[in-house]
This record gives structure tokens, sequence and C-alpha cells, in this order.
């Protein structure tokens, strides 16, 4: 372990190979990145003390440029179907030149755990070009006590360059941007992106291929636990509501994007929290805005006015507008990270076609099925190109980071729903009373009110209807809650287009799902949606 400070690795011993730097920056804290950041031109200071990056032409992650090495441990172990291949030859020229790359540069460092639960956490180093890469990953990983400084040895190893351009010929990439994952040494190289959440998912990606091999499941999910221990695990790909759903003023949060479960529950992969910004406002989601104004936190891409006060209404750079910043400025955050067994699971999808009620209950083979389906929508605006509903299907809700097949993570899911005895849910944050364009995104006050019937246990003697499309059992009332929307059809003015669009998307489900029914049992291929309308 580095101590606190710069140092001149051109002086002594070589740090990762990195020769003739010109100085590193070692486990910087933010008054001190601020002043770099600023300094360099990297950042703008907000109203309020957040800083104000832009991430240029990727204001995503690029998962087309991602590669896993193949190589003998990994050749039988990663789903190659789904992760592109980079051979070892091809890597160690990459690593090559990304340490010749960095020749002159003055960088920073960071150590670093993937993982509050200390018999599974990950110890990581992180270089950085940008300071405030250097503070982003800080904010998102979980930061050593001073005690554990000393003798930190990081097992994985990531190297941010941005200036860095990838030879496609020389180096086994598509373009000039490369995100590239040895799986076997630990290293990860990232290069032709300034996009800062690349950093944090590639630990999940590594974590994601370590611990099923422990038994420990990795989750692509937020999660949040009661004050009576009843600890609620909330699947979703990006836009569903993740974040904001998990943030309840009277629950703990454990975490809002990446947890495992092991042998003593649930604990958060990360330090931090990576919100997206887009319309986020202090009315609706009070929590999360606060964080905006505060030192400390990373914007990116986020307009500011000429006051420099965030514009989050405008999304002209991207839809995709962030803040990053350390779980602890969430009030009622958990201090561990850790949590005990769930006892409910949320599935959560935002289904911009307006057939999926905003609630239901499922089965353990219906909770599989969707878990391996892994369904949401984009909607027009949000991507070039997209100008009306598009179904997605991300396995596990989170197919870019699964480096193993999807199999391994749906029986792990499987026979842990089974021995604690876990409530599962599906519920729907898209539209309702119609398709987007036409019909009304769902009210987040009645998804609050359906997730606290759900996680209170107040609809264990409810009331339910078995759902003509998906078979699942959804309630007929819930106190708080307009009971036409728990009726999809119900909402719509014109129910042969509802019921056009429902026979649509359960045709997506179908056909998406052929690649998985080798891996299944029975119980989860008859969990499967079938249209079935029944006479209303």
């Amino acid at each position: 372990m580095q101590e606190l400070g710069v140092r001149n690795p051109s002086k002594g011993s070589e740090i990762f190979g990195f020769k003739g730097l010109k100085a590193l920056y070692w486990n910087q804290n933010e008054p001190a990145l601020y002043e770099y950041s600023l300094s360099r031109g990297e950042t703008r200071l907000a109203a309020g003390g957040a800083i104000v990056a832009e991430t240029g032409i990727h204001t995503g992650r690029s998962p087309k440029d991602k590669f896993v090495v193949l190589d003998d441990e990994t050749r039988d172990s990663v789903w190659w179907d789904n992760n592109a291949q980079m051979n070892k030859a091809q890597f160690d020229l990459l690593l090559e030149d990304f340490l010749a790359h960095a020749e002159g540069m003055e960088l920073f460092a960071q150590d670093l755990f993937g993982g509050a639960d200390t018999t599974h956490r990950l110890p990581v180093r992180v270089f950085t070009e940008y300071a405030w890469h250097s503070l982003f990953i800080r904010n998102l990983l979980l930061r050593p006590e001073t005690s554990e400084l000393g003798d930190f040895a990081p097992e994985m190893t990531i190297v941010d360059l941005p200036s860095f351009k990838a030879d496609p010929e020389r180096h086994g990439c598509r373009t000039e941007t490369v995100i590239a994952v040895d799986l076997t040494r630990k290293i990860v190289l990232i290069g032709g992106t300034s996009y800062a959440g690349e950093m944090k998912k590639s630990v999940f990606t590594m974590l994601n291929h370590l611990l099923p091999a422990k038994g420990v499941m990795s989750m692509h999910c937020s999660a949040n636990v009661g004050d009576e221990g009843d600890t609620a695990v909330f699947f979703g790909l990006s836009g569903t509501g993740k974040t904001t759903l998990s943030a309840d003023p009277s629950r703990t949060l454990i975490g809002d994007d990446e947890h495992g479960w092991s042998e003593s529950g649930v604990f958060n992969f990360e330090g931090g929290c990576y919100a997206k910004t887009i319309k986020l406002s202090a009315e609706a989601e009070p929590e999360i805005y606060s964080t905006t104004q505060r030192f400390g936190t990373v914007l990116e891409n986020v307009v500011l006015d000429e006051n420099r006060v965030p514009d989050f209404d405008d999304g002209s750079k991207t839809e995709n507008t962030r803040a990053a910043y350390p779980i602890h400025f969430i009030s009622n955050a958990s201090a561990t990270g850790c949590a005990p067994m769930p006892k409910t699971i949320i599935m959560l999808t935002a289904d911009a076609f307006g057939v999926m009620p905003p609630l239901a209950k499922l089965t353990p083979a219906q909770a599989m099925y969707h878990f391996l389906s892994g369904y949401t929508a984009k909607v027009a605006g949000t991507e070039k190109g997209v100008t009306e509903p598009q179904a997605t299907f991300s396995t596990c809700f989170g197919a870019p980071f699964l480096p193993r097949h999807p199999s391994e993570y749906g029986n792990l899911l499987k026979d842990l729903i089974a021995k604690h005895n876990v409530d599962c849910w599906l519920v729907n944050t898209g539209w309702t009373g119609g398709a987007y364009g036409t019909g009304n995104r769902m009210p987040i006050k009645a998804t609050r009110a359906l997730l606290q019937a759900a996680l209170s246990g107040d609809l264990k003697d409810a009331e339910f209807r078995t759902d003509a499309n998906f078979g699942f059992e959804v309630p007929v009332t819930v106190d708080g809650v307009d009971s036409q929307i728990l009726t999809p059809r119900e909402t719509w003015a014109d129910k042969e287009a509802y019921d056009a669009q429902a026979t649509k998307l359960v045709q997506m489900f179908v056909d998406n799902f052929e690649t998985f029914e080798d891996h299944v049992d029975g119980a989860v291929l008859s969990a499967a949606p079938a249209v079935r309308l029944a006479a209303e």
C-alpha cells in the first residue's frame, strides 16, 4: 500500500509496470480531487457544491467495445455468446501500450474494496488519468479504514486512460474505444471513453465472475431493510426505478445498484450511488435531490444555467444524466452495507406497451422465468433511432455484466428463494391507460403504495385475480390505489388495441425465452405467458 500523497514513480520501485510517470497522486481526498479537477479544466463547480463533468461522445457505457480475455481458465466458464473475445496476446499488447501511453502523465490512484461483506470483498486498485474519475470511483466503491491501508494488497487493478486510442487491428477490438477484461489476472483496461460508469461496472463484472463459484449470488439490484429486519431486493434495468424506489425514508438503504447474497445475508458491492438525474425534483425524490446540492457529489453531463444551477429537466446532452455520491449522503443509509436474508424480492419493469399490471405476485417458477427474461422497454427520445417503444430483454436484469451463463445465476437465485421462503413480486413502473405516447406513466405515489402493501404483508389475505396474459396473480384492490389501474385492460379506451398490444408483447417474451428452454425445468417453462384473454 502507498501512503496518502504524491510520489514520482520514476524514482524508486515500479508500480504496476508504470515507468516515467510525472507524478502519481495516491488516495487523494475530496478537497484535493476538487482542486485538481477544477485547475486542470476537467470539471465545473455547480451552485450547491457539486462538480460537473462532461463525458464527451460517450454519455453511457459502450457494451460493444467490451472484451473478455479467452484463456485456459475462462474457456469453459465464460458465457461466450454474451461476451466478445480478446486473446491473451492482444491483451498483453494492449497493456504494454497502455503503460507506454501513460509515460510522462500525472495519474491518480485509489485503493478501495468491492463488497461490504469482509469475507467476500475484493481489494481493487484504480489508476485514472482524470482527477474527477478518481473522485467518482472513491464515491462508488468502499473506502478502507485507516488501519487497513498499511497492508492493502490489491487483487484487481483498473487502468482508465480516456486519451488512449485503441488500434482494432493490433488489439483485437472494434473501435478506438476499448474495455478489456482479464478475469484470470483480474486486470481491466479502459481507453477511449470518459464515461466513468465503465469503472464501476468493471468491478461488478469481476464480482459476477468470482462470487457464483463460491455459492454467492451476485445481483444487479438495489436493496433496503425495514425496522423488523425485513430485507427487500429490487431487481431492474436502468430507468425502472431501482434507485428511486429503494430510497425510502421509512426503510434503511443498503445500496442502489449491486449486491451479493451470501450465507450471511445481503451485502452491498459499493459504497456509493449512481443515480439518474433526468427530471429529478426535490418534490418527487427529495433524498436523491439533496445529494446534488452537496460538496463531494459528481454530476455527469448535467446542464448548468447562467448561475450554475443544475437544470435536471434539460436532456440536451443526454437523457442519461447522473449523480455519483457516497451512500452516507442518504440520511437513512446503512452504515455497514449489510442486511439479513431477504424476505421480499421485487422485479421491476417499465412496460412502455401499457400491458403489464402495476403489481403481480410471482410463484418461484414465475420469478425465475421473469429473472431470466429481464424485461423492460425503451421509449422514444432516450436513444437515437428509437421512435416507438422497444422491448428490451436483458437476462438476470444485467446481461452486459454477466461473464457466466444466466442459468448459473438463475439456479442460485431459485435455490435461495426456496431455502429462505422469499416472497416475489413483479412491479411495473411503466405506462397505464395506453402505450407510451398515448397513456401515462404509472404514478409514483401509486407504485410506492403498492410496494408498501407488498412489503408490509398487507396483501397476504387480499383477493387476487389471474392475469389473462401472464398467468400471475394480481391484487383486485389495494388501499390508497385506484383499482382501475390494477387491471390494465380497463384503463385503455380501446380494448381491442390493448388485446393486440398484449398479444405482441407476449410473443416477444416467448421468442426471447427460446434460448433458455434447455436450461430450465418444466415448472419454469410452464410459467411462460400466453394470450388467453377471458371474456370481460
